[in-house]
């Protein structure tokens, strides 16, 4: 393609020329370092060969301010060159050794900002404009972007990341297209340290939205320890604006163990744990969120134990947001898990306390759920049980039997089961009004459901009152003998097979349950040998002899 004399293109191949050909062949001094520019001078020839096959070149914004900043390189390196020619050095050895190792410097930045825009596709964007779909176009715009988010001014970054913030929160696909065009690996390297502070907060914020999109994380996921790296650095040292939208990000990146681990040994629960006593309300309510994460990986729970992390918890839940409240307490439920000791110790530093508070600011049904895990954890305990029976939790374990949330009424079954370890308190349970809504759970859609009211009834029914209320409650023996069905997988027969054990010497019982098909469930249960089921089935089948005994 011709080009006229004056166009950038063909002014810097000019001084291309006379460098590689006229000056640098002449230099006697440096000789090392100006090899080393004229390596870099022939990769810049053969991109500016590539340029020159496109028209859009010399129209194209970011290829002008390239060329422009290529031209102004070429020429400063004509005029050392001239200087170096001059074997006296009359500007001495060190400022020229440093003005060569500038030129160096600029050509290889040139170099590497030339590969970018030309593998970026800009450039033939160009070309189509006008034409193709919206979808298209919008890759087009994100493709422009992000070359511009390269190797543009430190002004045309940012008013580029402007616009990329404002295509990412209209719309989630533009997120997915933003990602697919290779925006993740950008983001991540204007983290870095050297980047202005707006285009670093900027940068956060972008990768906090992507964060947000579940078909998005596993591209940040993939960043690995150098977006790990970034983010802990921006907890410990940037914004509250910041490090709201890096515990965004940290949240969905928590939840690999990998991660987990990485954050934890960089110090990331110290700077968490500093965001949830110092922090925004906002910000106390992202970080405990990523520590509850954190906290179900036992490998790291050390680490929270050394930063006394449960006495920042226990104030969060008891003063914080609450969104702080929730996460604070969620975290504390994964942090006991099968440590004795350590619910004993929270419970001493008035987490019972909380637990009451948080539940009866009445918050929505999903987010009380963690509460109620956090009840059966500590239930698990006999010594701490006694004191939430008697602190009146069973009664507000009844009102979340029966509300609108499967998992929380999952955990309160379960929590049920926990503080059923005696006949006194099963007594007061049954009492209560627990066994019609476990009865109800029990055709639950899902099979944890299931199992979980299964299990508390088979405990609960040891009891003769709680046997009588469960004879009485309408369905409830149909229910159970449902449950013994073997094409109902993932549920443990015992717990049904043991609630109907317990009804057996009550013919009428018996009859309820032979109609609803228990025998023909029995005989199947028995060959995958259940614990229970032959001696359940021998009981149904012996009702001529237990009828002499049964009660009506």
């Amino acid at each position: 393609m011709t080009r006229p004399e004056n166009d950038p293109i063909t002014l810097s191949n000019n001084l291309l020329h006379s460098l590689l050909d006229q000056q640098i062949p002449l230099i006697q001094s440096f000789k090392g370092k100006w090899s080393l520019i004229k390596s870099k001078l022939a990769d810049l020839q053969a991109q500016l060969n590539d340029f020159s096959e496109l028209q859009t070149s010399i129209t194209n914004p970011l290829s002008l301010d390239l060329l422009h900043s290529i031209s102004q390189t070429l020429n400063d390196a004509h005029l050392l060159a001239e200087k170096c020619l001059d074997t006296n050095l009359t500007e001495g050895k060190l400022k020229t050794q440093s003005d060569i190792d500038s030129i160096l410097a600029k050509l290889n930045q040139n170099v590497k900002d030339c590969e970018v825009l030309i593998k970026s596709g800009v450039l033939q964007d160009g070309i189509l404009s006008g034409s193709g779909s919206k979808r298209e176009l919008v890759r087009a715009e994100f493709r422009n972007l992000i070359t511009r988010l390269q190797i543009g001014s430190t002004e045309s970054k940012n008013a580029a990341m402007d616009t990329v913030l404002s295509l990412i929160q209209e719309d989630d696909k533009n997120v997915m297209i933003a990602v697919a065009q290779g925006i993740v690996p950008v983001l991540a390297r204007l983290l870095d340290c050297n980047s202005c502070l707006d285009i670093k907060e900027k940068s956060v914020a972008a990768i906090s939205k992507i964060s947000m999109v579940d078909s998005s994380k596993h591209v940040l996921i993939a960043e690995g320890l150098l977006l790990l790296n970034q983010l802990i650095r921006i907890l410990e040292s940037g914004s509250w604006f910041a490090k709201e939208k890096a515990c965004i990000a940290l949240q969905a990146l928590s939840f690999s163990r990998e991660n987990a681990r990485a954050i934890g040994s960089r110090g990331g629960i110290c700077s968490l744990l500093e965001i949830c006593q110092a922090g925004t309300p906002s910000s106390q309510g992202l970080a405990s969120g990523v520590l509850r994460n954190l906290a179900l990986f036992e490998e790291i729970r050390e680490n929270f134990i050394e930063e006394n992390a449960v006495f920042v918890l226990i104030g969060l839940a008891a003063s914080g947001t609450a969104l702080a409240q929730e996460n604070a307490i969620g975290c504390l439920c994964n942090l006991v898990k099968e440590d004795e000791n350590l619910k004993i110790l929270i419970v001493k530093e008035g987490v019972i306390e909380c637990l009451r508070n948080f539940w009866d600011s009445c918050p929505p049904a999903r987010s009380l759920e963690v509460a109620v895990v956090l009840l059966r954890e500590l239930a698990t305990s006999q010594a701490i049980a006694e004191g939430l029976v008697s602190d009146g939790f069973v009664v507000r374990l009844v009102a979340v039997l029966s509300c609108g949330v499967m998992g929380v009424r999952s955990a309160a079954a379960r929590a049920v089961y926990e503080l059923g370890f005696n006949m006194k308190t099963r007594k007061l349970i049954g009492e209560l009004g627990c066994i019609s809504p476990l009865i109800k759970m029990l055709d639950g859609k899902a099979v944890e459901e299931k199992e979980a009211a299964a299990k508390a009834l088979s405990l609960l029914v040891l009891h003769a009152g709680n046997r009588s209320i469960f004879r009485k409650t309408e369905g409830g023996i149909v229910s159970t003998v449902q449950l013994l069905d073997p094409s109902i997988q993932n549920l443990d027969k015992k717990y049904p097979v043991s609630i109907l054990a317990s009804i057996l010497n009550s013919k009428k019982c018996r009859k309820q349950m032979i109609a609803a098909g228990a025998s023909v469930h029995l005989k199947k249960l028995m060959e995958m040998d259940v614990e229970g089921s032959k001696k359940l089935l021998d009981g149904l089948g012996r009702g001529k002899i237990w009828g002499v005994f049964a009660r009506p």
